[in-house]
């Protein structure tokens, strides 16, 4: 039997690295992608949020996920299919069909990452105890979003560089795509080697579900289920449209009401000092609700995620395309990014507790992808209606339900903080 909490040091920064690698490349890159091949505003914001789709239903086959085999499996194979799906997105972009067929490739991505996702979730609930979940879920979401950046980084430049180097945006970005299924095949092999075997042990195999329909019937019977539900689909209402019109915002012509920046720029943007505050906003999340417990911490999170979009608002009215301004909006927003994401983690695990948590963590989350999904796919018409600045105010108001649902929410006060007996 291995105990517990074993090499988390090791494991939880690989495993959700590669949690979020393939989701910032499948639901935000391709946003990136598309606008430099062409392609409207409206295909991109109602095609690149129908992708979330397999993470809003993932919670129809997260039960199998429970029943069948182990977590550290699921994971594995997920992750070997998602590179391949991104090794196609490479090849089919030099042809004459490359929107219809990189989509394609991508909705398997999409589907490889959400079950992914579920098999990846379970695995850290179950191998480490509840005050080492609260202690590294700051460390979780950190890997997590530094994937993010990465896509949005170093991923952005290279193919800015690439687009520089052939004069063929078509060419720059099939090579790039190709570059991130390697990448992803290398995280792969990683966590084949780094990860333990925690469900091999008795005491796992006890928390296995007895069947596909009880998995479903108890969380739906949670206490205040509605109200928790509808806290988590509105909790990103706004950043579920300005993570779709950001970039395009960033590259669009100043005539268009845009910045004009290269996607070298927006790269370098997000790929460095972005790293650095998402990173600093995530550890420090998640050893203030550590020390404090959840309770304390709520508001101030919620706050910090939805209060830096009113910079883009600003950048909207003001056409600024100064590089400094335009650098201390992206670094506002993924410091409150990785800040108030932290507490949103915690609640999703404290939904999900008890028996066939796996499974109630992949519901609790395809809400989560939902309140995601439905704002984004309208958010291209949104903006072409409103223009830019109209947008961005209309993304500041979107936040106002989450904090109304506030007050609503139960749970305990000291969830997530570390006890006198953990070594946290």
């Amino acid at each position: 039997m291995i105990q517990k909490d074993k090499w988390a040091w090791a494991w939880v920064p690989t495993v959700y690295f590669t949690q979020g690698l393939p989701y910032v490349l499948v639901v935000t890159v391709s946003v990136i992608m598309y606008k430099k091949l062409g392609v409207s505003n409206e295909d991109i914001g109602l095609y690149t949020s129908l992708l979330y789709l397999p993470w809003v239903l993932k919670p129809l086959w997260s039960p199998f996920v429970d029943l069948k085999s182990t977590k550290r499996k699921w994971f594995l194979g997920m992750q070997l299919l998602i590179s391949l799906a991104l090794f196609g997105v490479g090849l089919c972009l030099p042809t004459n069909m490359f929107f219809m067929t990189s989509l394609a490739c991508f909705w398997m991505a999409a589907f490889a990452s959400a079950t992914n996702d579920i098999a990846s979730d379970g695995y850290y609930m179950l191998g480490l105890s509840e005050q080492k979940q609260s202690f590294f879920v700051g460390m979780r979401s950190t890997f997590y979003r530094l994937a993010m950046v990465t896509g949005e980084g170093l991923i952005v430049i290279l193919a800015g560089y690439l687009e520089h180097r052939y004069g063929d945006n078509t060419k720059a970005w099939s090579v790039t795509m190709t570059a991130a299924a390697f990448l992803m095949l290398l995280l792969t092999v990683t966590n084949f080697f780094t990860t333990p075997k925690f469900e091999t042990s008795a005491s796992v195999a006890v928390e296995k579900p007895k069947g596909f329909i009880e998995v479903f019937v108890s969380f739906f019977q949670k206490p205040q289920i509605g109200i928790a539900l509808a806290f988590i689909l509105c909790y990103r209402l706004g950043e579920s449209q300005l993570v779709k019109m950001a970039a395009p915002f960033l590259l669009d012509d100043p005539t268009k009401g845009g910045l004009g920046y290269s996607t070298e720029e927006i790269g370098a943007i997000f790929g460095t000092a972005g790293v650095i505050m998402l990173s600093i906003g995530g550890i420090l999340g998640g050893i203030l609700i550590s020390r404090d417990g959840l309770k304390k911490w709520m508001l101030p999170m919620v706050l910090s995620l939805n209060v830096p979009n009113v910079l883009y608002a600003i950048l909207a009215f003001t056409n600024t395309t100064n590089i400094y301004a335009v650098s201390a909006t992206v670094v506002f927003e993924k410091f409150g990014y990785g800040f108030g994401f932290t507490a949103f983690l915690m609640y999703l695990i404290y939904i999900a507790e008890g028996k066939s948590k796996t499974s109630h963590y992949a519901i609790a989350t395809g809400f989560m992808a939902l309140g995601m999904m439905l704002p984004g796919m309208l958010s291209g018409y949104i903006q072409k209606w409103l223009g830019y600045d109209g947008f961005f105010v209309w993304v500041v108001i979107a936040a106002l339900p989450a904090f109304f649902l506030l007050k609503y929410i139960k749970y305990p006060a000291d969830f997530g903080k570390k006890t006198s007996s953990s070594n946290a």
